[in-house]
């Protein structure tokens, strides 16, 4: 078996997008930072986000069976920091619009997906959750927030190349 902190090491050398679901339960806003994430399946098109099981707020965002992911934006730091505090109001000082879900699209995001919740299943400490895309948007020309062996970091402008197709 894997060391844990060895685990933790290595995984943290892969750059991962940061995200912020967030879903409407009984007309109050919920919502939490999550950096597992990632596309599932173009047909039908299906996203899935991994939740630890500790979480307080995925119990919410289950129950209200729809969901909006918040694709963060590079200077978006301390939205995410807000978003992953437990015991906190994470909506303070936060402006957001209703998506077609009702689920709370935060303002100035990279991008939006809303999705109806498709089906979670126990993975370990986790949960992978799998969500059906109902509507999405993105702002072009803004670069994402990722994560990387424990910091933020940025996209240097100049470096992109383009992939051929094989």
């Amino acid at each position: 078996m894997a060391d844990i902190s060895e685990f933790r090491r290595v995984l943290g050398g892969f750059a991962s997008g940061v995200t912020v679901i967030t879903a409407v339960l009984d007309g109050t806003p919920v919502g939490m930072t999550c950096q597992s994430f990632f596309s599932l399946s173009l047909e039908p098109p299906l996203i899935a986000f991994s939740p630890a099981r500790t979480s307080t707020s995925y119990p919410l965002i289950r129950k209200a069976g729809r969901f909006c992911v918040n694709i963060l934006e590079a200077g978006q730091e301390d939205l995410c920091r807000q978003f992953a505090r437990s015991g906190t109001d994470k909506w303070r000082g936060v402006a957001w619009q209703p998506g077609v879900t009702g689920s709370p699209i935060l303002d100035g995001v990279l991008a939006s997906i809303e999705c109806d919740l498709e089906r979670d299943v126990e993975a370990g400490d986790h949960y992978l959750t799998i969500g059906r895309v109902v509507d999405l948007a993105s702002t072009p020309g803004k670069q994402p927030l990722l994560f990387f062996n424990g910091t933020f970091q940025r996209l240097e402008d100049g470096s992109r190349s383009r992939l051929e197709a094989a």
